[in-house]
């Protein structure tokens, strides 16, 4: 587990790789509908993000005081 700061609160990261399928898919799904995309256009987004996770653009991030999860640019995740 690692730890790190986005918008000066702390988070954690999470690797994508521990997540099972369901979890990932239910995870990016959430992130790619949340301005409103419809969920039978959102594959093409999913496996965009999918993409941008194994090759290590993004990260998944979870908030502990909201419960929420975030997909991030890695970069502004790195601390």
């Amino acid at each position: 587990v690692s730890l790190t700061a986005v918008k000066g609160k702390l988070h954690v990261i999470v690797p994508y790789n521990e997540l099972s399928p369901e979890a990932l898919n239910a995870v990016i799904e959430e992130f790619v509908t949340r301005d409103g995309t419809e969920l039978t256009d959102a594959q093409a987004k999913v496996d965009q993000v999918k993409r941008h996770l194994e090759k290590g653009r993004v990260v998944i991030t979870f908030d502990s005081e909201t419960g929420t999860c975030n997909i991030v640019p890695a970069d502004s995740a790195s601390g």
